[in-house]
């Protein structure tokens, strides 16, 4: 089966270049969501912990109380609506979500500053802080999400007036305030806030539009397959489901233990994935297998995210959440 290779060392890196920007390691939340981004919740999350990160983000109950020990705040982005140990922060991201969390709920509201996605409309705020006070919930905190940190435009910095506003009206509340992405985080100058939620850039990657300058993050992540068979095929001898791909002489080809179960996308028959090598994948991907070139005994399908996401006209988050849970992850 395929199997993922975590680079320990340029993971450190990447948080070490989020930890020169907000001037601290502790106030870096590293965003652990979705398996870590598709690279292993419970690898991950001791790594970092072990670094100094105090905070991190998670996606919901089930991803916080796996790693509940490491962290002295996780923040849920979708709430459990049940009491949790006090260091488990739950977003509020409507009065709904409020008014639902049992009494002694630690929780952090939620702002809609312009994304219009989720969240308390500024003018809630209010009426949320009396809600707290009356369930006898634990206010820790007060955030926003960016929709245009990676885009070209002023609409970044419309956003940020909007949540600078809302910080200064709600100072008062003693709690901690964040908006910062990875993108907000390695665009904007100076970081005057208590935490920043550091997720993609941890993992090597930031898609900017052309014209922002990128940091020097490295990935972490490659996808790496087994040998399964090799043959030595005549020329106009076709491989795999429908034939597609006929050898155009005498040669050496061997199938790999990878296809899009694993999480390897099954591109275009016309428009062949190129591997980490520059070799092309021969022929379709099966669920199970792909085929390439020679006979090494192990085949890195990718060592850099981004090339996969520009074939398939998609993001780097894209192909690595779709790496499965099954994979096994190796640091090393």
């Amino acid at each position: 089966m395929a199997y993922l290779k975590i680079y320990k060392d340029n993971f450190l890196h990447n948080l070490s270049l989020a930890a020169a920007k907000t001037a601290s390691m502790e106030k870096v939340a590293i965003v652990l969501k979705d398996n870590a981004y598709g690279h292993g919740l419970e690898l991950i999350a001791p790594l970092t912990a072990h670094a100094g990160i105090k905070h991190a983000v998670v996606r919901n109950e089930k991803e916080a109380l796996k790693i509940k020990d490491l962290f002295a705040t996780i923040l849920l982005l979708n709430p459990a609506a049940r009491l949790l140990p006090p260091h488990l922060h739950q977003s509020a991201n409507s009065m709904e979500q409020l008014r639902i969390l049992p009494k002694g709920s630690s929780v952090e509201l939620k702002v809609d500053t312009g994304m219009h996605r989720n969240g308390l409309q500024p003018a809630q705020i209010d009426e949320a802080l009396a809600l707290i006070e009356q369930k006898g919930l634990r206010l820790k905190g007060i955030f926003t999400h960016y929709r245009s940190a990676d885009i070209l435009s002023s609409e970044h910095f419309w956003q940020k007036q909007n949540f600078a506003a809302i910080k200064n009206k709600y100072a008062r509340t003693g709690v901690r305030f964040h908006s910062a992405n990875s993108a907000a985080l390695f665009r904007d100058g100076d970081f005057d806030e208590d935490i920043a939620r550091v997720g993609i850039a941890a993992y090597g990657y930031i898609d900017y539009e052309p014209g922002l300058e990128k940091p020097p993050l490295q990935p972490v992540m490659q996808l790496w397959a087994k040998k399964i068979a090799t043959s030595n095929l005549q020329k106009g001898q076709r491989i795999g489901y429908g034939g597609i791909f006929a050898a155009p002489r005498e040669c050496t080809v061997s199938t790999y233990d990878a296809g899009y179960a694993d999480g390897v996308f099954r591109s275009n028959p016309g428009d062949p994935i190129t591997l980490a090598n520059g070799e092309k994948v021969l022929g379709k991907v099966s669920m199970d297998s792909l085929s390439a070139y020679g006979n090494s005994e192990e085949l890195c399908i990718f060592d850099d995210a981004s090339v996969l996401a520009k074939h398939f006209n998609t993001i780097s988050y894209e192909i690595l959440v779709s790496m499965k849970e099954g994979c096994e992850r190796i640091v090393v």
